[in-house]
């Protein structure tokens, strides 16, 4: 596992890349039983082979939700909150078998309060054949070290008494 980072680890223009996950049809049909969301464009291979897209395809939201997961520790931040999702584009399929994997870049830093900052990531989820499927920037408040060595501190202070 990765080193956790923190906000002063952190600067505009840091970039990461994920391992890569391959979309099984299996793991399409337990997001549609999570969510209760069986359009049969994803889980009627009948009914997605007279779509446009000619097969079924995985949901976005699983898309979104496998950037997630892939980028959690590509880096590994000591994040507080996820506070917002910004201008996040659908821009192509994402058929079972295929393989992606997440490259992030940090946009921008702002401070938040005395123990942290508000990072804007720019995510792209991309498939194995190069093509951006998924793209866009969502904001987290990630903690500064002073933040925890404040923490620490108090808590030793308190486990002492």
């Amino acid at each position: 596992m990765n080193e956790t980072l923190y906000l002063e680890d952190l600067h505009k223009g840091d970039h990461w890349v994920s391992p890569s996950r391959t979309i099984t049809r299996d793991q399409v049909i337990g997001f549609a039983d999570l969510t209760g969301d069986h359009d049969p464009l994803h889980v009627d291979e009948d009914f997605a082979r007279k779509s446009a897209f000619r097969k079924p395809i995985a949901h976005g939201l699983l898309g979104l939700s496998i950037m997630a997961g892939l980028s959690s520790n590509h880096p590994q931040v000591h994040t507080i909150a996820f506070t917002d999702l910004e201008d996040w584009q659908f821009k192509h399929p994402i058929f079972f078998g295929d393989t992606v994997h997440v490259e992030t870049e940090i946009i921008a830093i702002q401070p938040h309060g005395r123990r942290a900052g508000k990072v804007t990531w720019f995510r792209q989820l991309i498939n194995q054949s190069g093509l951006v499927v998924q793209q866009g920037s969502l904001v987290t408040i990630v903690a500064a070290k002073t933040a925890t060595k404040v923490r620490r501190k108090a808590t030793e202070a308190h486990e002492s008494v």
